[in-house]
């Protein structure tokens, strides 16, 4: 499977310890919830746009029969990032547990899905949305920051990850990060992700993270 070319360094996805296990990946889906969509408490631009896109991802995962994670953020009491802090201390409504805009964006959600159990997810908890298929609680920007998902991702034989979702400057970037420091092989799902320009692009390829369109991966985790 051709990736796309043009990231550094110079055959990046051709380097044995980069190159994606399909049959070992899992798609990650980072804060892609109803309040950071345009018409939100708290849109991120663009994030309206690359649903499809993400919904498309969430669909070939679902065929293959390889695990999906939805990342999500409940911001509740003090356990917030500093920088969001002033914000909530004035009452924005930001994915407030239990509240709709916390919930998956309606194209993403598995069909017959159970709403959030904010509860469980604030306890730590991966809660099965479907077959295959979960959500888990971040309480900053990293995926892999203060949770279970390295745990529970091995637990899956699980050696690449796909990232999909939401505003890639700030929680893709750091789930990004966070699993190429683990050694999971990485892919960025370059038109899955909202807020990335062809810099993150070049900026992950310097982690040993490759990208392409979402319809070149969907056709890879599916053949």
């Amino acid at each position: 499977m051709a990736l796309t070319r043009g990231v550094e360094p110079a055959g990046l996805a051709d380097d044995r310890w980069l190159r994606p296990e399909w049959d070992r990946a899992a798609l990650l889906t980072i804060d892609t919830q109803i309040d950071f969509i345009e018409g939100g408490a708290s849109p991120i631009p663009g994030t309206a746009a690359v649903l499809p896109a993400v919904a498309g991802l969430a669909a070939a995962f679902r065929a293959a029969g390889r695990p999906i994670v939805h990342v999500i953020r409940l911001y509740r009491g003090e356990d917030v990032d500093l920088a969001r802090r002033t914000l909530l201390d004035e009452g924005a409504p930001i994915v407030r547990p239990g509240s709709p805009g916390a919930e998956l964006a309606a194209p993403i959600v598995p069909p017959g899905a159970p709403r959030l159990d904010a509860e469980r997810l604030l306890a730590g908890g991966f809660q099965p949305l479907g077959p295959g298929e979960w959500a888990m609680w971040k309480p900053r920007w990293g995926a892999f920051h203060r949770t279970g998902l390295e745990e529970f991702l091995r637990a899956h034989d699980v050696s690449t990850v796909v990232v999909a979702g939401c505003n890639y400057p700030n929680c893709p970037r750091a789930a990004i990060v966070g699993a190429s420091e683990r050694d999971f092989r990485v892919v960025v799902a370059a038109d899955a992700i909202s807020g990335t320009d062809e810099r993150h692009l070049a900026e992950a390829a310097r982690l040993g993270a490759l990208h392409a369109p979402a319809a070149v991966i969907e056709a890879a985790v599916t053949a």
